[in-house]
């Protein structure tokens, strides 16, 4: 048994390391110590300050007085999703220990980090302050587009130190082959530049529960109208994003990688692979202003 487990720790010691290699929304995680929990466990609570501005001051009474508020914003975990596998002792020994190994690793690569991209991405898609579609035909109107969103920000008042930038790879390189001194000083002026793949950047998508007729196959897909787009609009492709890193709350409470070998398996003769990931994907009230979309018509 021992042996076993060694010979999967190979794998699971890789699994954070894959992930954050391949996740485009890794760059996002919130502090934890700026949240504490909340009454229930599937909760935290965030602390939202408010205040009166100036007044004026008089040289016989002084000081006017103002009120402070401290109210307490209570969110609810919103990601909860996970899977099972088995894999045949004799299987994964005639493939000198790679099935199983593999199959944990891939899992993550292939199927959690692109969903879980995915879902975020959708998520503050729609927490968005700022919403605009269009066609962004070549890379002049790609870097007007960053401009226009830069100064809807600035205007706003967000802060310019660490705003990221999300951009489909054939954006950011029609962008990048407008070489000038402008074009160079507008991607210059974010704190990153990640390029999403198409596939996980979506303004709405669905979550396959995995069980149900039609979603045995769990995972994600676009999300499709059921009403022509009157009250349940169809997801769209997302040209960019522009993200303030302080406007998102982004969290994984609990994630579990967990693999039990052959021998404590009481239903058959095989390796099984756990995992759970639970987590939180949200933005501040106040802050909206501080995620920015373009996308598609």
């Amino acid at each position: 048994m021992a042996n076993q487990i060694a010979k999967f720790k190979k794998y699971t010691d890789l699994l954070d390391e894959v992930y954050k290699n391949a996740a485009k929304t890794a760059v996002l995680e919130s502090d934890v110590t700026l949240a504490q929990a909340g009454a229930n466990a599937n909760e935290i609570v965030i602390p939202k300050l408010d205040m009166d501005g100036l007044g004026d001051y008089d040289r016989n009474s002084g000081y006017v007085n103002g009120d402070v508020t401290m109210t307490n914003e209570t969110v609810q975990f919103n990601y909860d999703r996970g899977r099972k596998f088995s894999i045949d002792a004799m299987d994964d020994e005639e493939t000198v220990g790679l099935a199983f190994g593999k199959l944990s690793s891939e899992f993550i690569r292939t199927k959690v980090v692109p969903e879980q991209d995915a879902f975020r991405f959708a998520t503050y898609a729609n927490l968005a302050g700022t919403k605009v579609s269009g066609t962004l035909a070549d890379g002049a109107a790609v870097l007007t587009a960053l401009q226009t969103a830069t100064s809807a920000m600035d205007d706003a008042e967000v802060s310019t130190e660490d705003r990221h930038l999300f951009i489909t790879p054939a954006l950011l390189i029609a962008a990048q082959n407008v070489d000038t001194t402008k074009s160079r000083d507008i991607l210059g002026a974010f704190a990153s530049i990640t390029k999403v793949p198409t596939s996980r950047f979506y303004t709405a998508i669905d979550l396959k529960d995995g069980k149900t007729s039609g979603e045995e196959s769990g995972g994600y897909a676009k999300h499709a109208s059921t009403d022509s787009g009157v009250s349940d609009p169809a997801g769209k492709d997302i040209n960019f994003m522009v993200i303030e890193k302080s406007a998102i709350l982004q969290f994984t409470k609990h994630n579990v990688n967990k693999a039990i070998p052959p021998e404590d398996n009481p239903d058959a003769d095989a390796w099984i692979f756990n995992f759970r990931e639970y987590g939180l994907a949200d933005a501040y009230e106040n802050k909206t202003a501080g995620i920015y979309l373009h996308h598609k018509a």
